[in-house]
């Protein structure tokens, strides 16, 4: 194992929203505690950059789900990974010579394009599979810095889900000797990280919400033209139609246990087709249906929250930590402060803690590669359901 160093990580993140890329330049390195040592990291810049107008639409028509995408061929898939590589090169280009701070490593997320964190049958065999696209012997060569990818697969081979892979962050920069916390990420997919007070590393539990911003984004693009409802405006016109609401919280995944994890698969095209139907049978104001969806992230957070946190933190009060797009949507904050702080969270975004809301999915990466360069383990098994911590990604070498 080699011996800890400081080093400056970029990392890159896209995620099942498919609205852009983020670049998060992090200082990462070995810092010493009354409790032992830990990992001390410092965000030093960060970078949003949308994708190009052609390149989206390809990254939709690519993320497969039930009957949910058209037929893409081997010939576009290939490609895909390809432009991905260039514009997350690119990407990291960009935030470098706008900073004028470069990375001694750089670890990227990839464009999950399908996820099944569970095995089922197919071919003869079950299991679960996954599959993120963005080729970093493109970023590696264009910038010269060693590239860490593809970090889920690990994780699932054994036993995982190989999500959420982000509450390694989650516990390096919040856990708290004396308060329970619980940080939640409203990306397209909702995902919550329980840190209970004091807690080691092996009692942090993560799973999957439900959808984040996926139905909302896929209903403002169907009815408004609008590629989200920015910061809830739309939804705050509109007003919750709870017979589809509480149609809609029957959903299988819903009720599962943890782990689990989402994605399109679940809850993309196909499911918000079928809930903008169930919604036009009961109001014909498209602010209502955008309401609605947003109504459904808030719910399908409460209830995890009323139902696992308090047994998981034994703690009255808990400091509720939102980040993600979601946390710029203030009609869905103030939905999430209306049912959450009766049940004892006080609600607030990473932005008050210093950390921007829309880095740290990318900062998070930047901690995985740092673990791999380290040759250690980056997912934490009470999270993602594996039988053990593993190492994850593969290094690209410039």
């Amino acid at each position: 194992m080699s011996k800890s160093q400081t080093l400056t990580v970029a990392g890159i993140m896209s995620g099942t929203s498919a609205d852009g890329i983020d670049v998060a330049l992090v200082k990462i390195g070995p810092r010493k505690t009354k409790r032992g040592s830990t990992l001390k990291l410092d965000l030093l810049a960060h970078r949003a950059f949308p994708f190009p107008k052609a390149l989206r639409p390809a990254i939709l028509a690519a993320m497969a789900g039930q009957n949910d995408a058209p037929s893409v061929s081997t010939a576009e898939l290939a490609r895909l990974n390809w432009r991905l590589g260039i514009a997350y090169a690119e990407a990291v280009r960009a935030t470098v010579e706008a900073t004028k701070i470069r990375p001694a490593l750089i670890g990227c997320h990839g464009q999950t394009i399908y996820h099944q964190g569970s095995p089922a049958p197919w071919a003869g065999r079950r299991f679960a599979c996954t599959w993120q696209l963005g080729e970093p012997a493109l970023i590696a060569a264009a910038l010269g810095i060693p590239v860490v990818s593809n970090f889920r697969p690990a994780d699932m081979a054994v036993g995982g889900q190989g999500a959420p892979l982000v509450p390694l962050l989650d516990y390096v920069l919040f856990t708290h000797p004396t308060r329970a916390r619980v940080l939640q990420n409203i990306g397209g997919i909702g995902n919550l990280t329980v840190i209970p007070a004091g807690a080691a590393q092996e009692k942090v539990i993560a799973f999957d919400t439900g959808p984040g911003n996926m139905i909302i984004d896929a209903l403002s693009q169907r009815l408004f033209s609008q590629p989200y409802d920015r910061n809830g405006k739309i939804a705050a016109q509109g007003k919750s139609l709870e017979p589809v609401l509480r149609t809609a919280l029957k959903e299988k995944f819903f009720r599962k246990s943890p782990p689990k994890s989402a994605g399109r698969e679940q809850f993309g095209a196909t499911y918000a087709a079928r809930f903008l139907a169930i919604c036009r049978q009961h109001s014909k104001r498209p602010e209502d249906a955008i309401a609605t969806a947003t109504a459904l992230t808030a719910e399908s957070i409460a209830r995890v929250v009323q139902r696992w946190v308090p047994p998981l933190t034994q703690s009255a009060t808990i400091d509720f930590i939102v980040s993600g797009g979601g946390a710029r949507n203030a009609t869905l904050l103030a939905m999430l402060r209306n049912r959450l702080e009766p049940l004892g969270c006080s609600v607030t975004t990473t932005d008050a803690t210093g950390l921007p809301a829309q880095a740290k999915e990318a900062a998070a990466f930047a901690l995985l590669a740092y673990q791999t360069w380290h040759h250690r383990p980056g997912n934490i098994p009470s999270a993602t359901g594996a039988s053990r911590p593993t190492i994850l990604g593969h290094i690209t070498y410039a």
